[in-house]
């Protein structure tokens, strides 16, 4: 039977942030159900390419559109191994939604496996899951990990760190990193 992760996005997630492990989990038989709050099974959500072209911080470009494949309203979490969190600009809004947060102190609660890459961190400072956990981030979101209770370790871009269920990179160069973590959490042996 095909292990299904919730994967929580909202517009102007950071489009390899969505795509890359979207697709890959896909390609190791998982059944992936892609949720924005707010938003219907059909729907669109705009992502945006975040790259390093000069200024002191990244630039944000329109990128692809994504439709959802299921209504966040009508998940239930118990039909859920795991919880991948994208990043870009949507986890600064979705964290708003209680529901949201919910969801995330459920994956917590159960130690189910959790991944999140870049700004997807937000959501997990939010839903106040991260006492004494040891996690990477962008490190913009640094400063809100240590005020959420966590410990933020600054690594290269593209690796990650697995501290008990849950696994973090800072950024979509790391999604080689993260996603062999996240399959190691979730029991998924390739090869």
């Amino acid at each position: 039977m095909a292990k299904k992760i919730l994967m929580l996005a909202g517009d102007f997630v950071e489009d390899y942030e969505i795509m890359v492990p979207y697709q890959a989990l896909l390609s190791v038989g998982c059944e992936v159900d892609v949720v924005c709050p707010g938003k219907k099974k059909g729907e669109i959500i705009a992502t945006a390419i975040h790259d390093f072209v000069g200024f002191q911080t990244y630039a944000e470009l329109r990128g692809h559109n994504f439709q959802l494949n299921q209504t966040f309203e009508n998940i239930n979490l118990e039909d859920y191994a795991g919880l991948y969190i994208c990043g870009g600009r949507a986890p600064e809004y979705i964290r708003l939604n209680e529901g949201v947060l919910l969801a995330t102190k459920y994956f917590f609660d159960k130690n189910l496996p959790v991944a999140a890459i870049c700004h997807g961190i937000q959501v997990l400072t939010a839903a106040e899951v991260l006492k004494g956990r040891t996690l990477t981030a962008y490190p913009a979101v640094g400063p809100d990990i240590k005020l959420a209770g966590g410990v933020y370790k600054e690594i290269a871009a593209d690796a990650a760190i697995t501290d008990g269920n849950l696994t973090t990179s800072p950024a979509w160069p790391g999604h080689p990193a993260i996603l062999k973590e996240f399959y190691k959490l979730l029991n998924i042996k390739i090869g």
